[in-house]
This record gives structure tokens, sequence and C-alpha cells, in this order.
């Protein structure tokens, strides 16, 4: 079965197939915009990139909103960067409506809190490496708690659920940086552009069995 990336024109879609066929071995990855082959691929990446507004109006006019809910019902599935930030409820990026997949809202980086423990200020967007602090998950397999990983985003995700955060980070304060639930895992960061971790965090996705 394939690994279908899901293409409505806001990823950084070659990098995340390249770096999925580096560790999917026999098995094919699909960039695609069509519905069908997302609800015939065994898994489904869904990546994003810009802002949420766009993103959604995007997946919106391509027709592929029912296939993303239906693949985050029913297969494993992978969100990235905003591909995670679009299954929340809403964003405060344009004020719009998400997936609703899970409850929450994104928020943007409050200024009043952008300052490192030496008091510096810390620029918006949060843009490099930072350490991601684990919870027990299948995907973390072969990942040390702390590992870095590589960030671009002025938001983040905000839920009342700590059973639902696989991972958070700090950048000026804690925030939310992977979510999983039964078949979904979802994170802030590009593991595509992560190096040796990411590219674990891929491979463990493509053997993952939820």
């Amino acid at each position: 079965m394939s690994i279908a990336v899901i293409d409505y024109g806001m990823g950084n879609l070659r990098s995340v197939s390249k770096a999925l066929e580096h560790v999917a071995g026999a098995v094919p990855v699909v960039v695609t915009a069509d519905p069908a082959v997302v609800a015939a691929a065994g898994r489904v990446v869904f990546p994003g990139q810009g802002a949420m507004p766009d993103c959604m109006r995007e997946l919106d006019a391509r027709g592929l909103s029912a296939a993303v809910l239906q693949a985050a019902r029913d297969k494993p599935f992978l969100g990235i960067c905003v591909g995670q930030q679009m299954l929340f409820e809403r964003s405060e990026e344009g004020d719009v409506p998400g997936l609703g997949v899970f409850p929450g809202t994104v928020r943007r980086f409050p200024e009043a809190r952008m300052v490192d423990a030496r008091g510096a200020r810390l620029k918006v967007p949060h843009m490099g490496w930072n350490e991601v602090w684990q919870k027990p998950h299948a995907l973390w397999s072969g990942i040390a708690d702390g590992a870095r990983f590589y960030f671009v985003h002025s938001y983040c995700v905000q839920h009342d659920d700590p059973a639902l955060t696989a991972a958070a980070t700090d950048y000026g304060l804690p925030f939310t940086c992977a979510v999983g639930r039964d078949n979904i895992f979802a994170v802030q960061f590009h593991p595509e552009k992560s190096a040796r971790d990411g590219l674990q965090l891929l491979k463990n996705f493509v053997e993952w069995q939820p």
C-alpha cells in the first residue's frame, strides 16, 4: 500500500516526499491532489507551509477536505507544521476555522513572553533547531528525549487535553509541538529537515501499526 503525500499547493512537498522515499524501502510514495488516490493509500502524510487561511482555502478549493478527514479517521496519518495546526478547531491567524479533528486553538506566540532565560528577546517566527521533550509514543522509537528538531512557525496549538500532547518544546513558554491520538500523529516541526532524528521519525511512521 502506498504512502500518499497530500498536495494542495501549500506544502514543502519535494523535501517531504524525498525524505519519505529514503526511509520507505519498497513502499511507493505518491504526491497527489486526487481524493481517490488519498482514499486508496495505506498511509497519509499531510504537510503544510505558509498561512493557515491560505492552506484551508486551497484545501477546500481542491476538494480535499473530506479526503483528509476520512484519512484521519481510518489510516495511519501524519500531519506536519500547518498540517498539524489545521487539525484543530480554529486559528487566530485570520480567525479561520480548521478541520476540527481535535479541540483547541492555534495561537500566535505572545509578544510579552518572547524572552529567553537570560532576558534576551526571542524572535517570531520561531526558526531553527529546538529540543523536543517526549511523552511515550511509538513514533519516538530510536529518538532520544530532548533531541533537536527544526522549526519554522509563528503560531502553535493550545488545547486542554494532556493526553493529546505527544511532545513539548520551550520557546519563551512551553508549547505542544506534537500530538498523538489513535491513528493520528502530528508535529509542528519539520522532520524532513531534521537530519537523522527526523528521518527516524518518518521511518517509524512508515512502520507504525496503530
